[in-house]
C-alpha cells in the first residue's frame, strides 16, 4: 500500500511541476474539503513547504461554520496565499435549472468572474475521476474557452504522462492533478500523511459528512466512523455513492452535465 500511495503522489507532484513549469499565471481553487487539502499538501510536498501561486476560495457565504474555521486555521499555519471571490447571487443564475443546481452554480459564475478579471491562464482543481460520470470524461490538462465552456467530446489524447500544455489564445486549461486518485486513496493518503481534515468529516451521533459542500444542498449520511481508519473500513465496504449527501445529483439525470458543460468544477 505505501507503494502505490507513493506512485500515486508521484504521478501528482510530477503534474503539478509541469503545470508550474509551462502555463502562467496559475491559481488553484481550494474548496477545503479532504481532495484539495490534501491536493495543497501535495503543493507544499512538490515545492518544498511553498505554494508558489494563489489558493482561491469561491465563496457563496453558504459553507459550515467548521469549512470556514478550518480554512482561517490552515491559512495561519501553512502561510501561504489565499484570495476570496465571492459569488454572485443565486437569483442572477439560470433561473431554469433545478433549485439546488442552481444554488451550485453560483461558485460557476464566481469562477467566471475571476477568470475574466483576473486573467488566469492556469486553474489548478481537485476533481477525481470517480467522483461522478462527467468527471470520468476529463483530461489532466483540460482546455476550456476562456468562460469556463467545456467541449467534453473534443480533448487532447494523453498517453505515457505526455501532456498538451500549449493551447490558443482565448482558452484557459483546468489541471487535475489527483484525477487519478480514488476516494479511499484520499482517506490512506490522508491518515499516512497526518494531513488535517474539516472535522466534519468524523462522525457524530450516527451521522457524517462524505462530502463537504454548501449547508443548503448538502447532508450527512448516516454513519459511525469517528476516525479516518474507521472511514477507510467504512468505504471497502459501502455501496453508496460518495455524492449521496449532495442534493442537486438527486434533481434531473443531465443537471450535473449542465453545469459542467457551461464550466462547473
Amino acid at each position: 500500500m505505501s507503494d502505490y500511495l507513493d506512485d500515486l503522489e508521484s504521478r501528482s507532484i510530477y503534474i503539478l511541476r509541469e503545470a508550474y513549469n509551462r502555463i502562467k499565471p496559475l491559481g488553484m481553487l481550494w474548496s477545503i474539503g479532504k481532495d484539495s487539502t490534501a491536493l495543497l499538501w501535495l503543493i507544499r510536498k512538490a515545492f518544498f513547504g511553498r505554494v508558489p501561486f494563489p489558493m482561491i476560495q469561491l465563496d457563496t457565504e453558504m459553507e459550515l461554520p467548521e469549512v470556514y474555521e478550518f480554512r482561517d486555521r490552515i491559512v495561519k499555519e501553512w502561510g501561504f496565499e489565499m484570495k476570496i471571490e465571492m459569488c454572485p447571487p443565486e437569483a442572477d443564475m439560470d433561473q431554469t435549472l433545478p433549485p439546488a443546481t442552481r444554488a451550485a452554480a453560483r461558485k460557476t459564475e464566481g469562477l467566471k468572474n475571476l477568470m475574466a478579471r483576473d486573467k488566469y491562464k492556469g486553474m489548478i482543481v481537485g476533481i477525481r475521476r470517480d467522483e461522478q460520470s462527467m468527471r470520468a470524461k476529463e483530461r489532466v490538462f483540460s482546455p476550456r474557452s476562456f468562460d469556463g465552456t467545456w467541449d467534453y467530446k473534443d480533448q487532447p489524447a494523453e498517453f505515457w504522462d505526455q501532456y498538451k500544455t500549449d493551447f490558443p489564445e482565448g482558452t484557459h486549461v483546468r489541471i487535475h492533478p489527483i484525477l487519478h486518485w480514488r476516494e479511499i486513496d484520499i482517506w490512506r493518503y490522508t491518515l499516512r500523511e497526518n494531513i488535517p481534515i474539516v472535522p466534519l468529516y468524523l462522525a457524530q451521533n450516527g451521522m457524517r459528512y462524505r462530502s463537504l459542500g454548501e449547508k443548503n444542498i448538502t447532508k450527512p449520511i448516516q454513519s459511525n466512523a469517528a476516525s479516518i481508519e474507521e472511514i477507510i473500513a467504512e468505504l471497502e465496504t459501502t455501496k453508496t455513492s460518495e455524492r449521496a449527501g449532495r442534493t442537486m445529483d438527486s434533481e434531473t439525470e443531465d443537471s450535473f452535465e449542465r453545469l459542467r458543460r457551461s464550466g462547473y468544477m
